[in-house]
């Protein structure tokens, strides 16, 4: 699962039924088909995870 931050609004339609909405400055971790719906509408980019500080530093 890629983590995006979305870079304006972006509805995503999983199924007729459903649709998630994400605002604009949102970082998740996403689905692989709506990360690239959203990277290619220009709605969002991938970005990297955060490092996590090492034990007892």
């Amino acid at each position: 699962m890629p983590r995006v931050r979305f870079l304006s609004d972006f509805d995503f339609k999983p199924s007729a039924q459903v649709t998630v909405a994400y605002k604009a400055g949102t970082e998740k971790l996403v689905k692989a088909v709506c990360a690239e719906k959203a990277i290619a509408a220009g709605k969002a980019e991938e970005i990297k995870p955060k490092a996590k500080p090492a034990d007892g530093e």
